[in-house]
């Protein structure tokens, strides 16, 4: 699955956090202002971001866009030199594509909320006022809305677009790894099934989750250092009372909560979705024996395998049905959450109608990456059993 695609998989993911790690450290150790040294003005760091568009072409993003770069750059270098494997151009550099472009709209999410604020507590003046305002300024911040969230549809379309062709490759990697080796693979149950079925499922499963993984790391880093701030506008929380970065914490217990109860309550799915793909497997292929062959596929022989497909499937309809009671309660709660967090603040006039808007808007975001496991686990107990039945297929080339 992986050895496909990237260039000796284990050390190649340690040193991709590696490589991260020192990067990270040198940007928050003056890496910031080293664009000085070739050209940017000395204070180029201190230059306030425009709440429009027109601050991703400010020079603290021109700045970053170079060292994203030229990290990838020497990363890829290292490892053409190191290995040169035939796919990772696409692994590398396409990686690297996906993870700008979910980062830039992670910056996109992050402009609009600075505009909530202004905008939705102009809005409250000229309501409270009761002489109204200045018309043109509601246009104007409409418009500045409507600029971010055009060039944020458009980044994320293309993007989809690319991680489609990324997925597919990743798909021909694997499909070209197990037909070179299918004098050894043919062996194995279900193999035809495996490296056709089984290696779409799997970057279908990888197009959904991949992207949204590091959406829900990036926007983690994005907005948690938001949501600090924004707590101080809210010192106590519903029960529990005062409590420093209340609205961290109580996102990340939130969250926390969600994912602890539906993993108890989804434990049986991963084995029984494994299960599932073995028993249809067996029923299909001895359905294809009985078209060449006379002897196969008997009616009281099919009735027997289908009989374990029927099985299979009712447990599986069974246990979903409570997991997706919990799920689905779950989910309307987290609805509630977000407003319930912010009545004591409400309550004791701490927050204005812009405060409560940004608020809101963050808390969800922070919400929904902790959420990560919560939203996604269904097809994360789709995608664990894809890996065990290639996992077990590839075993045999070891």
């Amino acid at each position: 699955m992986f050895k496909s695609f990237f260039p000796n998989p284990k050390w190649f993911f340690l040193s991709v956090i590696l490589w991260f790690l020192i990067n990270i450290g040198l940007w928050y150790s003056g890496g910031k202002e080293w664009g000085t040294l070739i050209g940017f003005p000395t204070d180029y760091s201190q230059i306030e971001h425009s709440l429009g568009v027109s601050r991703f072409w400010d020079l603290k993003y021109i700045w970053f866009y170079l060292w994203y770069w030229l990290s990838i750059a020497i990363f890829a270098l290292f490892w053409k030199i190191k290995v040169n494997h035939p796919w990772q151009a696409w692994s590398i550099w396409g990686s690297a594509f996906i993870i700008f472009n979910v980062w830039l709209g992670v910056q996109m999410s992050v402009t609009i909320n600075a505009w909530y604020s202004p905008f939705f507590d102009l809005i409250q003046k000229m309501m409270n006022d009761g002489v109204g305002g200045d018309v043109n300024l509601l246009y104007q911040g409409t418009l500045t809305f409507l600029y971010i969230a055009m060039v944020a549809v458009t980044i994320a379309v293309l993007n989809l677009f690319f991680v489609s062709h990324y997925i597919f490759r990743w798909r021909t990697a694997m499909n070209d790894y197990y037909i070179a080796n299918w004098a050894i693979l043919r062996q194995v149950e279900g193999a035809s099934q495996r490296v056709q079925e089984d290696t779409m499922r799997f970057a279908t499963s990888l197009e959904t989750l991949g992207v949204s993984f590091i959406k829900a790391i990036l926007t983690l880093i994005a907005f948690l250092p938001v949501l600090v701030q924004l707590s101080a506008h809210v010192p106590a929380l519903p029960i529990i009372g005062e409590l420093k970065y209340s609205l961290v914490w109580a996102s990340i217990g939130w969250a926390l909560f969600g994912t602890f109860v539906l993993m108890v309550v989804g434990i049986k799915l991963p084995g029984l979705e494994f299960n599932n793909q073995k028993v249809e497997a067996a029923l299909r292929k001895e359905l294809v024996y009985g078209e060449d062959h006379d002897h196969r596929a008997e009616p009281k022989k099919v009735k027997d395998l289908f009989g374990n497909v029927r099985k299979n499937y009712f447990r599986l309809y069974f246990h979903y049905a409570y997991f997706n009671v919990v799920s689905i309660w779950y989910i309307q709660l987290d609805i509630l959450f977000s407003l319930v967090v912010l009545f004591p603040a409400i309550a004791a006039g701490l927050i204005t109608l812009g405060l409560l808007q940004q608020i809101s808007h963050v808390f969800e975001k922070v919400r929904e990456s902790f959420q990560y496991l919560v939203s996604s686990w269904k097809s994360i107990i789709e995608m664990l059993s894809i890996y065990k039945r290639l996992k077990e297929f590839e075993s045999i080339l070891k």
